[in-house]
């Protein structure tokens, strides 16, 4: 692993015993503030360096049940066609979502396409979506029209499988996850959480974070983005990432 920090003015990443605390200040809403690590800035997509079939275990706890904003950690191809990240001058296209990982989206989040899956609290989850396919353009046409409609095409395009987790997250866990070529296994503290025959597409990144963004498509079509207020410092610490090549 080559895990490097990517910060806001105001984030920090601090090592500590076997790991690091990645932190955000107190703040009002509508600054960004980011503590993230990960090991793809600066590569183009093609040059992310995980691919199936591996298991990647670690500890962690959070400094809050209720922050506001998102943290997690896992696998992703970081989608979007732009960075918060500070200090990186270059743009590329965004691409559809492919993501292993343990994630929590605060109640202004909803970060699902399915009615029928959970797109806010503390969740287990896993997206494959291919390179392209024609329903998006279909999906383009529409969504100055009906976003309701437009939101249905995607979730036909995008396969996800997610799960709630209900358990205390500032105490010390131990999260697990197998990513296989036909299929993923989610384990907290040794047991099954999420067993699922969606698989991300490779290459991904590796990416733990916290911030105060939100981002919500709810099923009604409505789209919201924003960044929250932060009425306390908020940290996640993690220690003893382990990563098994199967």
């Amino acid at each position: 692993m080559n895990l490097k920090p990517r910060l806001s003015s105001e984030g920090k990443v601090n090592v500590i015993k076997m790991g690091w605390r990645l932190m955000i200040p107190n703040g009002p809403a509508g600054r960004y503030r980011l503590s993230q690590l990960d090991d793809y800035l600066g590569l183009v997509r093609s040059a992310y360096p995980w691919h199936p079939p591996l298991t990647i275990s670690l500890r962690a706890r959070v400094s809050s049940k209720n922050d506001p904003g998102t943290w997690g950690f896992g696998l992703w191809n970081d989608p979007f066609g732009f960075s918060f990240g500070p200090g990186e001058g270059f743009f590329r296209l965004p691409a559809l979502p492919n993501t292993i990982w343990f994630f929590y989206a605060s109640p202004k989040n909803y970060l699902s396409l399915r009615d029928d899956k959970p797109g806010r609290g503390f969740l287990a989850q896993v997206f494959r979506s291919p390179r392209f396919d024609f329903k998006l353009i279909l999906a383009g046409l529409v969504f100055p029209f009906s976003r309701k409609v437009s939101r249905s095409l995607l979730s036909r395009v995008i396969a996800e499988d997610t799960t709630d987790l209900s358990f205390n997250v500032t105490e010390w866990h131990t999260y697990r996850f197998y990513w296989g070529p036909a299929g993923s296994t989610f384990l907290v503290d040794e047991n099954i959480v999420l067993e699922t025959p969606i698989s991300p597409v490779p290459p991904l990144g590796m990416v733990i974070w916290i911030d105060n963004q939100y981002a919500a498509f709810v099923p009604n079509g409505k789209l919201s983005w924003g960044l929250e207020e932060n009425m306390e410092s908020e940290w996640l610490e993690i220690e003893q990432i382990e990563v098994k090549m199967d």
